[in-house]
């Protein structure tokens, strides 16, 4: 394998202004969003959810963020998995959108409150029934022996619920992100990358600031 310190690329695709700044961070954030989704990346609401346990060891894993608007960023998963756990110990948790294809990333960085119910069931009765079998037939985080054994509790719940709905499962849950930071990466040629962080004061305010990259 070849030397990977010598593995690098200058990044000329675009710039990030102040003068494309937007007032608050979601109008920017949509509009990227949406050109990620019109460059037919491959997974364009991928999302790094990072949680910290409580011995303060930090954990990563990638969802598919569901919904955003000014109150924050949405994501779904089992309420008794891994980062879940860690949620209801420390409620601190950041966000890493990797857009590479664009030379983009945006980092968001914030704590979790809990959704109601009523828009975790709406959600959850939206996925494919398969995707709702899965939630049964998956205690997510905890080890298995085997694909086969999954496999089969997988087939026994979509028997269980072969003639009719599938309901809300007691342990499915989803959590709303309030970001308090949003950073916005542009890369820049000679890595002299764009960066902007919009932070929240304390009237409730976005404000910005150009970082060194």
């Amino acid at each position: 394998m070849r030397s990977i310190s010598d593995i690098r690329r200058d990044y000329t695709q675009a710039g990030l202004d102040s003068k494309d700044l937007t007032p608050e961070p979601f109008a920017l954030f949509e509009r990227w969003l949406q050109n990620a989704i019109d460059a037919d990346l491959r997974d364009p609401t991928a999302m790094t959810v990072a949680t910290v346990d409580d011995s303060g060891q930090p954990s990563q894993r990638i969802v598919l963020l569901k919904d955003f608007s000014e109150k924050g960023f949405v994501f779904y998963t089992n309420t008794e998995s891994k980062k879940a756990q860690e949620l209801s110990v420390n409620p601190k948790i950041s966000l890493h959108f990797p857009w590479h294809l664009l030379e983009r990333q945006v980092k968001v960085c914030g704590f979790v409150e809990s959704l109601p119910k009523i828009e975790v069931a709406k959600y959850f009765l939206s996925r494919p029934k398969p995707s709702q079998v899965a939630a049964y037939a998956s205690a997510q985080s905890r080890p298995v022996s085997s694909k086969q054994l999954l496999l089969s509790k997988f087939n026994e719940a979509k028997a269980k619920f072969a003639n009719g709905d599938v309901p809300l499962p007691s342990f499915w849950g989803g959590y709303r992100v309030v970001p308090l930071e949003i950073e916005f990466w542009q890369g820049g040629e000679h890595r002299l990358h764009d960066r902007f962080l919009y932070t929240k004061n304390n009237q409730d305010l976005w404000q910005t600031e150009r970082l060194m990259p």
